[in-house]
C-alpha cells in the first residue's frame, strides 16, 4: 500500500466481507471485477463509501493506493503527482475539492494520465459527477465520463444484518432479538450503530459477559453516566 503523507491509516474492518450489500450487490460486484473502466460512486453519508473504497485497495494490497481529498487541503494539489502509476487508485470525497480550479486541474492530468497507463480509477463522492460544482469543463467532462453508481441506504432490515455481520467478525453472538433492541433505541445510521457495538464488546470482554438485552441496557446506561 502506498502510503500518504496525511496520516490515512486504513480500517483493518474495512474489507468485502464484512460490507453487507444489500441494494448494492451489483456495485460490490463490479468493485470486486478487474475492470479497468473508471467507476464514480455517491451516496448519502454513512452508505459506505469509505468502506468499499477501503476494501478495494485490501483487496488489491500493494497494488493499490488510497486518497482522500477531504483530508488533503494542507496539502497541495501536486501532492496527486504520481499516483497515476499505481495500479488501482481510490479517491474518495472527490467532490470536496469542487471550485477549486487548480484541484479540478490536478484531477484532470490524474484522469488523462491512468488512462494512458492503465490504471483502474474509483472515485466516491456525495454526489454524482454531472451534480458537483466544478469550475474545469475539462474536469467535469471526464469525471462525467466514469460509470457511475449510487450507494442505496439500508432499510431496518439491513441495518440489521449488517450490525449481526459486524458482530460475528469480532467473534460475537448477537442474537436477533438484541440487534432489534439496539436498532430500536440507537441512532440508526451504521457508524453509529458499530460504535456502540464495539463498546458492547468492550464491556462484555471485561465482564465476561453475553450480548443480552439485559447487559447492553446497562453497559449503555453505565456509559451514558460516565458522559454527563
Amino acid at each position: 500500500m502506498k502510503q500518504l503523507a496525511l496520516g490515512v491509516r486504513l480500517r483493518a474492518d474495512a474489507v468485502f466481507d464484512s460490507f453487507w450489500p444489500g441494494p448494492n450487490a451489483e456495485i460490490v460486484a463490479a468493485l470486486r471485477s478487474p475492470s479497468p473502466a473508471p467507476l464514480w460512486l455517491w451516496g448519502a453519508h454513512g452508505t459506505g463509501k469509505t468502506h468499499l473504497l477501503q476494501a478495494v485497495c485490501a483487496a488489491a494490497g500493494e497494488a493499490a493506493a488510497y486518497f482522500p481529498l477531504s483530508r488533503s487541503f494542507a496539502l497541495p494539489p501536486d501532492a496527486l503527482a504520481g499516483f497515476e502509476r499505481t495500479p488501482v487508485l481510490c479517491v474518495d470525497d472527490a467532490d470536496a475539492v469542487a471550485a477549486d480550479p487548480l484541484w479540478e486541474k490536478a484531477l484532470f492530468r490524474l484522469f488523462n494520465e491512468a488512462g494512458e497507463l492503465h490504471t483502474r480509477l474509483i472515485f466516491a463522492a456525495a454526489v454524482p459527477p454531472r451534480q458537483a460544482a466544478w469550475v474545469l469543463d475539462d474536469w467535469r467532462s471526464r469525471a462525467a465520463a466514469c460509470v457511475v453508481y449510487q450507494l442505496r441506504e439500508l432499510d431496518d432490515e439491513g441495518r440489521l444484518e449488517a450490525l449481526r455481520l459486524r458482530a460475528a467478525q469480532r467473534g460475537l453472538q448477537l442474537p436477533y432479538e438484541t440487534s432489534e433492541y439496539l436498532l430500536k433505541r440507537m441512532p440508526r445510521d451504521l457508524r453509529s450503530l458499530f460504535e456502540v457495538l464495539d463498546q458492547l464488546d468492550e464491556a462484555s470482554l471485561a465482564a465476561q459477559r453475553r450480548l443480552t438485552i439485559p447487559f447492553i441496557r446497562d453497559a449503555l446506561e453505565k456509559h451514558a453516566g460516565t458522559k454527563s
